[in-house]
């Protein structure tokens, strides 16, 4: 199966759209290579803007269009725009409840040895704690385009957290489950409950493969909708469950795990267990290196899995 980048999936989606919707417009901060609209860039001139290394200005103008009836694609390393522009997607977008659709690229660990000042290691927590603002996470990049095809449908805020490079499919080509704002299921099991988002669910669905080996069966949610998260999901897979284990790329304060834990301490109280970054600069390497120093892999999810049951 092919391996495409979500951020490229997103493009390629938009591009399609902005044949025949004229309202629809990127906006890039110096990111148009990085963000791969360049295509977008070089084939609508005229529904494209390019701020240069100004996030703030960037969220704040993409919010104007937005008022002036534009479909605003603002593009941007996630690092920044989830910090730098935080008061302008906390104002502009969500607060004025403008169509605005946040594209943060090269989220988590993407930009690898570039370090701390690169990695978005709080834009879960940060994005989430935003009233009104949506927070999405897609898997790979069959995913990425109906997700992207689903949003072109409202006009509400929202940010999607994108990866850098390439990842390996989760779904196949003409079977890709989607419901916006509903976690899909990879498979069912009545040992441990695994819920993923992002980069991480790859690892959670192989993780669940090498416990069927074992004997272990698992249930795997690909929870790519963060905020407003699925519930019912939640609670349904950690009800059937022993435990339930979270995997992020993402710091273990706010995110996904906390979130999990404050859904199944509320409803059906289970042991919740967080993989996720560290509360501290990780490690220099590529995304794979950072996953694998960490355990944030298969054999490291499936190993925590039947440490949690052994407990």
């Amino acid at each position: 199966m092919s391996k495409i980048a979500n951020k490229q999936m997103i493009c390629e989606v938009l591009m399609e759209a902005a044949k025949t919707d004229k309202n629809i417009v990127a906006l890039c901060s110096d990111s148009r290579g990085s963000g791969s609209f360049t295509p977008f860039a070089n084939e609508y001139p005229q529904q494209f803007v390019e701020t240069g290394i100004a996030e703030q200005n960037l969220v704040s103008i993409a919010a104007g269009l937005a008022k002036c009836g534009k479909k605003a694609y603002a593009v941007s390393p996630a690092c920044f725009l989830s910090a730098r522009s935080y008061e302008q997607c906390k104002i502009d977008v969500a607060y004025s409840n403008t169509n605005v659709k946040l594209i943060g690229i090269s989220g988590g660990v993407s930009y690898g040895a570039l370090g701390m000042s690169h990695h978005s290691a709080q834009d879960i927590a940060a994005m989430s704690a935003i009233p009104n603002m949506r927070v999405y996470i897609p898997s790979d990049h069959l995913q990425t385009k109906e997700l992207t095809k689903a949003l072109l449908q409202d006009e509400k805020p929202a940010y999607i957290r994108v990866g850098r490079n390439a990842v390996d499919p989760v779904y196949e080509e003409g079977n890709v489950p989607f419901e916006l704002d509903k976690a899909t299921v990879l498979c069912e099991g009545e040992d441990i409950a695994i819920i993923a988002c992002g980069e991480m669910v790859k690892p959670a669905k192989d993780a669940a493969a090498l416990l069927e080996k074992e004997g272990i069966h698992a249930t795997v949610l690909d929870m790519y909708c963060v905020k407003p998260m699925d519930e019912t999901a939640v609670v349904k897979a950690a009800s059937n469950a022993k435990a339930v284990l979270t995997v992020e790329e993402h710091s273990p304060f706010g995110g996904l795990g906390s979130m999990v834990a404050q859904v199944v301490s509320r409803e059906c109280p289970k042991k919740v267990w967080n993989m996720s970054l560290p509360d501290a600069p990780v490690i220099t390497g590529t995304s794979q290196e950072v996953f694998g120093y960490y355990g944030l892999t298969a054999e490291g999810i499936a190993n925590k899995a039947k440490e949690m049951l052994a407990e």
